[in-house]
């Protein structure tokens, strides 16, 4: 496949700050013309305790392990979910018992309230850490009550192992390339720096047939539809809806230790959803 060149400047940032090497296997193509229009955003402003606005969000509650043996139960309580006062979104892991399991959290969806094909779609977040701490912006297909999942399609816009506090993982999960073998790629921050410290801007520009990631506007991964391995489908070209959450434990991350503290908070700026215009 022919592939277009990155400019210079960009390809030493992609190498530099942890993107993976751009090797044969990594087709690397322009994104379509066109301008961001914003379409959907949500700032957070509001006094500390505030709750969602529910025509933006719904919640997902409840402790069943989510697909993921994950400990937590999912609440829709401002203490696990609420404004801070500062212009933020606090979603907050705790440890105590509640509705059969050792910790809460709070799980968010824009479900049936907001869902897009294609575009750009951000968050400035500052990200918490742990061992057993895993904090995700993602989205789902909007498909996903009929057809399931990973016929529906993830895009997984970051996940973080609280355990490697310097690093994020951007991912696609489909029909053949789902579970513990998605498309996926790391991010790593220079000089020693951690995603706990400040706050870094997450987002995908996602076109048909196209899905780029970047940390701080620096691209560190791009799939088409040739990335997908033999047998599998891409499902990237519906409606997806968008999910943020703090998981304890699970599949991906491990148990908490005692090293683990608690509370645990992702903060959340601010979530802007784009759309290209001619």
């Amino acid at each position: 496949m022919n592939k277009i060149l990155l400019s210079a400047p960009l390809l030493c940032g992609l190498l530099a700050c942890g993107g993976p090497p751009l090797d044969d296997d990594l087709p690397i193509v322009p994104a379509p013309d066109g301008q961001w229009e914003l379409v959907w955003e949500d700032n957070f402003e509001g006094d500390a305790g505030q709750v969602l606005d529910n025509t933006r969000w719904g919640y997902n509650v409840g402790g069943t392990g989510w697909g993921n043996e994950q400990l937590e139960h999912n609440t829709d309580r401002a203490i696990n979910v609420s404004m801070d006062g500062q212009g933020n979104l606090a979603i907050t892991a705790r440890q105590e018992s509640f509705g059969g399991n050792a910790y809460t959290s709070a799980r968010i969806v824009t479900q049936d309230l907001f869902e897009q094909a294609y575009g750009r779609f951000e968050a400035r977040i500052k990200l918490p850490s742990g061992q057993g701490i895993w904090p995700a912006f993602w989205m789902l297909g909007a498909d996903f009550p009929e057809v399931g999942w990973p016929e529906c399609g993830e895009i997984d816009i970051l996940e973080l192992r609280g355990q490697e506090p310097d690093r994020v993982h951007g991912s696609v999960h489909g029909p053949g390339y789902s579970g513990g073998s998605p498309i996926s790629a790391t991010y790593t921050l220079p000089n020693g720096q951690r995603f706990d410290e400040d706050f870094h801007t997450f987002a995908v520009e996602w076109d048909p047939g196209r899905i780029a990631w970047y940390v701080d506007d620096i691209l560190y991964q791009v799939i088409t539809e040739s990335s997908v391995p033999a047998g599998g489908r891409w499902v990237f070209d519906h409606p997806f809806f968008v999910i943020l959450n703090v998981a304890v434990g699970g599949n991906y991350v491990g148990p908490p230790n005692a090293q683990t503290s608690f509370p645990q908070a992702m903060l959340i700026d601010h979530v802007r959803i784009f759309r290209r215009s001619p």
